[in-house]
């Protein structure tokens, strides 16, 4: 029987990735986003190799994911694979010039709407005793950097929350995986930078980054493992990084 893969944040970058490798494999996919214009051209180039169900949804509304679960058409409720990639960064301002608007959104989006997905979903998981939750997090999630601030925070949330769904998932076959990417060149940092293509640019500028597809294979291969395999997190970052030495600040 052919799985049924439902990816958040699809219209672009990871999830659009995501969902191209998984449609190519012949999964069936319901992928979700905000912007209509571009899930509904997704939806389109997809559907000439696999079926396809599409909507608009804002992963922060929380009736909303509860709806848009519940009204799932009957032949597509049971999802196998939950790709909770919906997420953002906002800002790279420290911590006391920071917007807490951009604090508020980011909470919202990396940690309620990734909560929102799985807690709708996980009762069918748990009552087939089958399906995966793979979370997109970030090794922002386990390594603080300058500006990184609520964002980090965030991520981390991300992985630990994922370890905690397999200590409570444990005599179920229902699977978790973190795949925490390092520096990758998508539309993240220009939604970072509220739409500053030249700033953004800047960010890769001299690297070899990471790109969409590198880690929409991390999660396809994540995912394609035999039933009794938990891959529990993939940590990916390109050549061109690295972990740096602690900072000290010292007196002139």
């Amino acid at each position: 029987m052919t799985k049924t893969v439902l990816i958040t944040g699809a219209s672009s970058g990871f999830g659009e990735a995501c969902a191209h490798q998984f449609a190519a494999l012949g999964y069936r996919l319901i992928i979700c986003a905000r912007r209509q214009p571009r899930i509904k051209a997704l939806a389109e180039k997809l559907s000439e190799h696999t079926d396809v169900l599409a909507d608009v949804l804002d992963v922060t509304d929380r009736q909303a994911v509860a709806a848009f679960v519940e009204n799932l058409p009957d032949d597509w409720k049971k999802v196998d694979i939950l790709v909770n990639n919906a997420g953002l960064a906002l800002g790279l301002d420290p911590a006391h010039k920071a917007s807490l608007d951009d604090w508020d959104t980011m909470i919202d989006t990396n940690i309620k709407g990734l909560n929102y997905l799985t807690r709708a979903l996980l009762p069918s998981m748990v009552a087939n005793n089958s399906g995966h939750v793979v979370n997109i997090g970030s090794i922002a999630g386990s390594y603080a950097y300058p500006g990184g601030n609520a964002y980090g925070a965030t991520k981390a949330y991300v992985q630990q929350f994922s370890r905690n769904l397999r200590a409570d998932l444990l005599g179920t076959q229902v699977r978790v995986t973190n795949i925490e990417p390092g520096l990758a060149e998508t539309e993240f940092s220009v939604v970072r930078f509220q739409g500053d293509v030249d700033k953004a640019k800047s960010v890769y500028q001299g690297t070899h980054p990471l790109f969409a597809d590198d880690i929409a294979r991390a999660v396809v291969w994540a995912a394609q493992q035999p039933e009794h395999v938990n891959i529990n997190s993939i940590e990916v970052m390109p050549t061109c990084q690295a972990w740096g030495p602690l900072n000290i600040a010292k007196a002139d």
